[in-house]
């Protein structure tokens, strides 16, 4: 989904005429006291492809030093979306990754160029004086906020295109931000079928009682300051007639467009031997983390049907709120397909050290359920009843 979202940066920018806002674009006027210039090192104190923190002699504030091709780059210490150091990151061609989640930043510029994460880094000037000592002049409230949201176009009444981006995930709101970023100024729909603005999902798995609230990507404020007209809790009906150019949505509204940005995701594989049983839940959606969360009892048996990220992250949050936790794999160990047998291993056997349990290389075959229709048990192939 990386790849995907960052080429479509790039046809957005196609889409606007190639148009690029300036960073400055729109900034207040600054005078002197709003910047701090120090000498931070040397030219050899960095090495060819190399990545150093320095102080910048305000605050206990650092800057990123990058240097590559023989040029100096400097921008913000942390990733905009965790906050992990990207000092620890790895650097490519023109851009750093974060060592946590693999936002991708633009050495140069500093802004993200892959989610996850909204945001951009702060920028600094570089100068090298002719004895080799390297400069950096940076904004004090830029190093004091550690991000930076690039400028936006505002709606144009002489524009009468329409954009409509449906599907409330990352990809639908990189492509909204992305439009206004480069330039567009016609009309622009965000339409998804949550009753939530987009939020940072990977949450989701950590924490099941979260709230929306607290995890939200954007504001309300941002979308309606930038001319993003949300739509939330609403699908487009079947019978839209697309090729005239028209969604219809459930309520019977009707829009015209002029290109359209379908983003609507994945759904979760669902078990059908779960079909008329209490208490079997999915995860994808916060109202279904919310959901699970007040089963999280003292006296809950959890069982968790899946061993990769998303199951192994929610067996971990259940395992001290829980009488017992057991996650159920098709692999031999966790993460065996992405990250190999022996760190899944290595895995289990944190896991286990917390009691959680593991019967893997089975399938789930049905489940039994009580009076109520309430799950009782799990019933595996080639393997005892959990």
């Amino acid at each position: 989904m990386r790849s995907a979202i960052s080429n479509f940066r790039n046809q957005i920018r196609s889409f606007c005429g190639g148009r690029e806002l300036s960073v400055t674009q729109n900034m207040p006027p600054s005078n002197p006291e709003d910047f701090i210039e120090t000498v931070v090192c040397k030219k050899d104190d960095i090495p060819e492809n190399g990545m150093k923190e320095v102080d910048i002699g305000w605050e206990n504030e650092k800057v990123l030093l990058v240097k590559q091709k023989g040029n100096i780059y400097a921008v913000g210490t942390k990733c905009s979306h965790y906050g992990a150091p990207l000092v620890k990151g790895s650097l490519g061609d023109g851009r750093v990754r974060c060592p946590w989640h693999g936002a991708c930043f633009n050495i140069a510029t500093g802004d993200i160029e892959d989610f996850p994460g909204m945001d951009s880094l702060p920028c600094y000037k570089v100068t090298i004086q002719n004895d080799d000592s390297v400069v950096v002049q940076a904004r004090k409230d830029e190093l004091k906020n550690k991000k930076r949201k690039l400028p936006m176009a505002k709606l144009s009444s002489g524009n009468k295109d329409t954009f409509i981006v449906v599907g409330g995930g990352p990809s639908g709101a990189t492509c909204v931000e992305t439009l206004r970023q480069n330039g567009f100024t016609g009309k622009l729909y965000f339409i998804t079928d949550e009753n939530f603005l987009p939020y940072d999902r990977v949450k989701l798995s950590k924490q099941l009682d979260i709230k929306a609230d607290s995890i939200l990507l954007r504001t309300e404020e941002f979308y309606k300051d930038n001319d993003i007209h949300v739509i939330k809790g609403k699908k487009i009906i079947s019978d839209s007639e697309l090729n005239e150019k028209k969604i219809k949505l459930q309520d019977g509204t009707s829009i015209d467009f002029t290109k359209i940005y379908l983003a609507t995701g994945s759904s979760p594989r669902t078990i059908s031997q779960a079909d008329g049983v209490n208490k079997v839940f999915y995860l994808r959606t916060v109202e279904d983390a919310n959901n699970i969360a007040p089963h999280i009892t003292p006296e809950s048996n959890v069982v968790v049907i899946g061993s990769s990220f998303i199951g192994m992250e929610a067996a971990a949050f259940c395992a001290s709120k829980v009488k017992s936790v057991t996650v159920v794999g098709r692999g031999a160990v966790p993460f065996q397909e992405s990250l190999g047998k022996e760190v899944g291993e290595r895995i289990t056997k944190l896991f286990e050290s917390k009691g959680v349990k593991f019967v893997m290389k089975a399938n789930v075959s049905s489940f039994e359920k009580n009076e109520k229709n309430d799950v009782t048990a799990a019933n595996l192939d080639n393997h005892p009843v959990i």
